[in-house]
C-alpha cells in the first residue's frame, strides 16, 4: 500500500470500529447458551445482565484463566508476567484501562491458537474450580438468584472468551452467557476474533441482538456492572445498577439516581491490602516463573 492510499483510508477507522463492535455483539448473542432456560419465565420480557470482572468475580476472569493455562504450559513466562502486571493494576486502581483490557484479552486469545475448543472447555472447568469459584462475590450471586427466583432470565455479558463465560454461567445456575467469540475452524482456534472484544459498545450490541431474538423489553430489564466503560450496556435498561463501582461509575450512578451496591468491606484498608498483596503476588509469581524457567533451561 502506498503512503497516499494509507492516508486516504484513515478516516474510515471509526466506522470500522463500530462495525467490529456490532459484529462482536451479534456473534456473542448468537453464541449465548440458553439450554438452562427451558421453561417459560414468569415475565418473558424481562431479564438481567451481569458484567463478570469485579462485578460477579473479584479480579479479572481472563487473568485467572491465563494463569491456569500457563500452569499447563500454554505460553511463556514473559506472557504471564505481563498479565500479572495488568491484574495488579486492575485490582489496585479498581478501574479498567481499555488499553490493558485489549492487550490482555487479545493476547490471551492468541495464546490458544492451534488448540481445540474441546480442550479449552475441559481445562476451563478445571480452572474454574481451582481459581474462580471462591472469588465469586456472594452479594452479586444473591442478586442474580433473586432475578432467577422471580422467573427472569439472567445472562453474563463479558469480554472474557465465551467458553469460560459459559462455564461460569452454568456453574452459577444462570441462563447463559455472552462473551468474546474467538474464531475457530473445524474446532481449532485460529487466534483471531470474530469482530472485536465484547467490551463497551459491543456489550450493548450483544444485548440488543439478544433482546430482539428473545422478545425482551429492555425497559423491564436490569444490568449490573462495576465499570464506567459499561455505560452503553447500563444505559440500555430500565434498571441499571452499579456494583463495586469505580469512581467514575459511582459518581454517574449518584447523579442519575441509580442503585449502588458495594460488597467490598473496608474499601480504603482493602486497597492498601490489595496493593501489598498485588506486589507480593507479583514478586512471588516472578520468583516462581524464574524457577520454572531455570528448570526448563537445565
Amino acid at each position: 500500500m502506498t503512503p497516499p492510499e494509507k492516508h486516504r483510508r484513515q478516516p474510515a477507522r471509526p466506522a470500522d470500529l463500530r462495525r467490529r463492535s456490532a459484529l462482536a455483539g451479534e456473534a456473542a448473542a448468537a453464541s449465548a447458551e440458553v439450554e438452562t432456560a427451558l421453561s417459560t419465565p414468569a415475565d418473558p420480557t424481562s431479564a438481567a445482565f451481569f458484567d463478570v470482572d469485579n462485578t460477579v468475580m473479584q479480579g479479572a476472569s481472563i487473568f485467572h484463566l491465563a494463569r491456569g493455562l500457563y500452569r499447563r504450559q500454554f505460553f511463556t513466562t514473559r506472557d504471564i508476567a505481563d498479565a500479572v502486571y495488568k491484574q495488579a493494576y486492575f485490582r489496585i486502581r479498581g478501574v479498567e484501562d481499555p488499553e490493558h483490557i485489549a492487550q490482555t484479552r487479545s493476547s490471551a486469545l492468541s495464546f490458544i491458537a492451534g488448540h481445540t475448543v474441546a480442550e479449552l472447555e475441559e481445562l476451563g472447568e478445571e480452572i474454574f474450580d481451582e481459581a474462580m469459584a471462591h472469588r465469586i462475590w456472594p452479594g452479586t450471586r444473591a442478586l442474580a438468584q433473586m432475578h432467577l427466583d422471580q422467573g427472569q432470565r439472567v445472562w453474563l455479558v463479558t469480554a472474557a472468551p465465551i467458553e469460560i463465560a459459559s462455564i461460569i454461567a452454568r456453574r452459577l445456575g444462570l441462563t447463559g452467557a455472552m462473551g468474546t467469540v474467538a474464531e475457530h475452524v473445524d474446532g481449532v482456534y485460529t487466534g483471531q476474533l470474530v469482530g472485536d472484544l465484547l467490551h463497551g459498545p459491543a456489550k450493548a450490541e450483544a444485548i440488543k441482538s439478544l433482546a430482539a431474538r428473545e422478545g425482551l423489553d429492555l425497559s423491564h430489564c436490569s444490568a449490573y456492572s462495576d465499570s464506567y466503560n459499561d455505560l452503553p450496556m447500563l444505559g440500555l435498561v430500565g434498571d441499571p445498577v452499579a456494583i463495586n463501582p469505580d469512581p467514575q461509575l459511582r459518581s454517574h450512578a449518584r447523579q442519575h439516581g441509580w442503585r449502588v451496591r458495594d460488597y467490598r468491606t473496608g474499601r480504603k484498608a482493602a486497597r492498601i491490602g490489595v496493593l501489598s498483596g498485588a506486589v507480593a503476588g507479583a514478586l512471588a509469581g516472578g520468583v516462581a516463573a524464574g524457577v520454572s524457567a531455570r528448570r526448563r533451561h537445565h
